[in-house]
């Protein structure tokens, strides 16, 4: 490939901008393009002549501010974006279409094809020519790039090579400047475009300087827009300075900014992500025996309720810090568990949340309550199963039980029904038996009344045999 240094230089670039190596190649570039004095016109402007002056030769420490009220630093820098999107438009690279494409992570993967590298140096070859630059004016090439509609994903990686490059040499004064303009100038491109896992590498040497309080809420405002792309290990960020291990007063920055970027345009699935992230970074921090109670508490209910399909982790992370700060009130329990929602407890945590002495009673009745309710909703939910035939995902478990309970009782309506028709049967057997004995009983009564009958007279008939004999006596 033809070097692509020539095209960097324009014609009038002050000579202040370069340092000891694009001075070589400024001198080699001009003698290639036979810049002379009876080219330029005049001395002044004669490139040749330029790099070979000493660098500290008073004449140009006060080049820059020369070059910018006669207008040629603007062209300087107007040339050089001019010729840069001419070469991206000659070369486009597909592999930069987005932040983390594998093309921008190149010089960091040994494994790369070749055929990747070629695309990474036909998007960044640039990027190492330009790094000898100030940041003032870093901050006026972007904004000119940006104008001219660059690919906002190359930019913003040749911003973070910049930070990257000037932080080997630079002095604690020089690194905050880097990193304001660095800042500055993420925050004016599209947030789509910029890494999410660059924007946390720039993190790390900002909580250690001392940058202007606007350009860290940029940040902080980037970071916190692109939550839902963060990891764990991201989040974990130690505490400078204060007693507890973690910084969560920077994570709760971070969420404000996630929920006031999105506002009510934020999906459910970015809600969902950013809670289970949450959720376990809570797991990270409960063991801290330093973290206050009103932190905890503000980590938990930070988040709407809405966010969370289970309860279960941040029951696990609570039943951690109370575990470990013995010491609370029951009023600092309360507000922790405050803003527990038991109905998106699963059935084992709410048992085990109904026996945990750690927690306070009122919780323990809550849970218990909860659970009823959800054996509640089941029954009725099988009572009426008949009246529905789709079922969707989450009713699943609840169909199966209905299932089973169906066949369950069709078993005991058919053994009842065998079971009546047993009755039946020695139900008719013992009617003929009572049949026969009622009959046979008639038969004896009949008989023993005629005996009585036939008694009865024989007895009346003594009795007047006797009134006679006494009558003949007297």
């Amino acid at each position: 490939m033809e070097d692509p240094i020539p095209l960097l230089i324009p014609r009038y670039m002050p000579t202040s901008m370069l340092e000891d190596k694009p001075r070589v190649w400024l001198a080699s570039t001009v003698e290639s393009i036979e810049m002379n004095i009876s080219v330029s016109g005049t001395g002044n402007c004669n490139l040749l002549q330029k790099p070979r002056t000493p660098l500290m030769s008073s004449h140009y420490q006060d080049s820059p501010r020369t070059a910018t009220s006669s207008g040629i630093l603007e062209k300087c820098l107007d040339s050089l974006v001019g010729r840069l999107a001419m070469a991206s438009e000659l070369t486009p690279c597909a592999s930069t279409s987005s932040p983390d494409s594998s093309g921008l992570r190149i010089s960091f993967n040994t494994r790369s094809t070749q055929s990747s590298k070629n695309g990474l140096f036909r998007a960044t070859w640039w990027f190492e020519d330009l790094s000898a630059l100030s940041p003032n004016l870093i901050e006026i090439l972007v904004k000119s790039l940006v104008s001219r509609g660059y690919n906002h994903v190359i930019v913003s990686g040749f911003l973070f090579y910049y930070q990257k490059s000037k932080f080997y040499t630079a002095s604690s004064d020089e690194k905050r400047e880097v990193l304001e303009i660095v800042i500055d100038m993420l925050y004016t491109l599209d947030p789509s475009s910029i890494s999410c896992k660059s924007l946390f590498g720039v993190l790390r040497p900002v909580l250690r300087s001392n940058i202007s309080k606007s350009c860290r809420n940029k940040l902080e405002s980037m970071i916190g827009s692109q939550l839902d792309q963060a990891t764990i290990d991201n989040l974990l960020i130690p505490s400078y300075g204060r007693s507890y291990l973690y910084d969560v007063n920077l994570v709760l920055r971070f969420l404000k900014a996630f929920l006031r970027e999105g506002g009510s345009e934020l999906s459910p699935i970015r809600m969902k992500k950013v809670a289970s992230l949450i959720d376990l970074y809570i797991t990270e921090v409960a063991p801290d025996r330093c973290l206050k109670s009103s932190k905890f508490s503000a980590l938990v209910m930070v988040l709407p309720d809405s966010a969370r399909d289970s309860w279960d982790e941040l029951y696990h992370a609570m039943d951690i810090y109370l575990e470990v700060h013995t010491g609370l009130s029951e009023v600092e329990k309360m507000k922790i568990c405050g803003g527990l929602n038991y109905k998106k407890l699963s059935s084992e945590a709410c048992m085990h949340l109904s026996q945990n002495t750690k927690f306070p009673s009122t919780s323990a009745v809550q849970a218990l309550i909860s659970q009823q309710w959800k054996l509640k909703n089941l029954l009725e939910g099988m009572h009426n199963a008949k009246h529905y035939t789709d079922f969707t995902a989450k009713e699943d478990r609840a169909r199966e039980q209905v299932v089973v309970y169906n066949e369950k009782l069709r078993a005991q309506l058919q053994g009842m029904q065998w079971r009546v028709m047993e009755l039946e049967k020695v139900c008719k057997k013992m009617q003929t038996q009572m049949a026969k004995i009622m009959k046979a009983k008639v038969e004896s009564f009949s008989t023993v009344g005629l005996s009585l009958r036939q008694m009865g007279a024989w007895q009346l008939a003594v009795n007047e045999l006797d009134q006679k004999e006494f009558e003949v006596e007297f």
